[in-house]
């Protein structure tokens, strides 16, 4: 079955997360991305970042990011290794880079160079602060991404410490966006002709993914309603809110339409433990004019949620069509019946390593569906494959060994 991206070649000279995790996606689709590293620069999820099982084992980092490329060693610092990658433009769709703002300039790699090769050529610039204004040209990385653009003032509770997500969050959202802002700026191309440049950053990601978090404070000066950007727990909507149950796990509630849900909540309640709970209605407007009497029946839920399991709780409010589910760890996720029964995780059998689980592409095509065909490439192992597929012959290869413009 061909893949939607059949056809359609990247080249890749990112390195770390945020914009190897664009290309990869592209490479789920059928793309052709070719990894580009320098002979002295290889990307450092290579060793500096390892999450393994054994030692010597696969990368995970790695591995996830770079799945399904072709990898090749070109100096991109030499005036031969510089052709050659000039030459590989002329045959390529998309080039993606993650430089600091000024090197892909003083590489003569920029946007404008390599749109005088090839006029519709799609350039994605993935950068941490934008690619304007004061801070263009600071170094940025995920947490740094998550602290400034709001993210942590609004996680955890307002009497801890600001709160990261997980790590990597800004990373990824912005390769979506980024992977996102390609295909549109394909398609733009399909229809016109014209290529361009598709400029994304980690800061930019953070706000977008917050669209309506932040535009909300905006309008109205406060976060959601509440003057208090992380509200506590024991302050929520009873039925928005979790709870911890006698197995030690966590229940999530997510009921925002309290009029209709608190009747078979109650009734719910009290087929578990023959007790009635609050008021017999109760809305919004209830809980925003009784915060005393909202704390007290928090509390109250507290006690009864801790006498039965999170598994009977779900089956329990899932008999009344209440919203509920547990705060599963990653443990869970490979056992989880929808995470099965609609592929979310595959394995692939890696050449080295053997099988090797992967989350599989986060959106289905019925016609085209994406895929993980491969695992990372090593280091420089497709150099001279690529280059061959680009007209040069072995004496070619040779003496550009010789020259030292590619290969470790």
């Amino acid at each position: 079955m061909a893949n939607a991206l059949n056809g359609i070649r990247v080249l890749d000279l990112t390195l770390w997360q945020q914009g190897p995790m664009t290309t990869a996606m592209l490479a789920d689709w059928g793309a052709d991305v070719i990894k580009i590293e320098g002979p002295d620069s290889p990307d450092p999820g290579r060793s500096l970042v390892r999450y393994e099982a054994v030692p010597g084992g696969a990368n995970a980092y790695f591995e996830t990011h770079n799945r399904n490329k072709r990898g090749i060693i070109v100096d991109l610092k030499s005036d031969s290794g510089r052709d050659v990658f000039y030459k590989l433009v002329e045959e390529a769709d998309v080039v993606v880079q993650n430089f600091r703002a000024g090197v892909a300039e003083r590489l003569l790699i920029d946007f404008d160079s390599l749109r005088a090769l090839k006029a519709n050529l799609i350039y994605c610039q993935a950068s941490g602060f934008g690619i304007e204004g004061p801070d263009a040209t600071r170094p940025a990385l995920d947490p740094l991404a998550q602290a400034r653009g709001g993210v942590m003032s609004v996680t955890g509770e307002p009497d801890a410490p600001p709160t990261r997500t997980f790590a990597g969050f800004a990373d990824q959202v912005s390769a979506f966006l980024l992977a996102y802002g390609i295909m549109v700026a394909l398609f733009h191309r399909e229809r016109t002709g014209e290529g361009q440049k598709v400029d994304g950053s980690l800061l930019q990601s953070i706000l977008g993914v917050q669209a309506f978090n932040i535009g909300s404070y905006l309008i109205s000066g406060t976060y959601a309603g509440s003057p208090v950007p992380r509200i506590p727990r024991r302050l929520t909507n009873p039925l928005w809110n979790h709870y911890r149950t006698s197995n030690n796990q966590w229940v999530m509630l997510a009921m925002a339409e309290v009029g209709r849900y608190w009747a078979p909540f109650r009734i719910a309640i009290h087929e578990a433990v023959g007790e009635e709970v609050g008021p017999e209605t109760m809305s919004l407007n209830w809980i925003i004019n009784n915060a005393t009497l909202v704390l007290e029946l928090i509390a109250k839920l507290d006690g009864i949620f801790a006498t039965k399991t999170a598994r009977e709780w779900v089956d329990l409010f899932r008999e009344h069509d209440l919203l509920i589910e547990i705060a599963q760890d990653y443990s869970a996720l490979e056992s989880d019946p929808q995470v099965v029964a609609n592929d979310m995780l595959i394995t692939m059998e890696h050449p080295t390593h053997g099988p090797i689980k992967f989350v599989a592409p986060a959106v289905t095509l019925s016609a085209t569906p994406g895929e993980i065909r491969t695992g990372a490439p090593e280091y420089g192992q497709h150099t001279e494959e690529v280059l061959l597929e680009a007209g040069y012959t072995w004496e070619d290869i040779a003496r550009l060994r010789d020259e030292r413009a590619i290969g470790a």
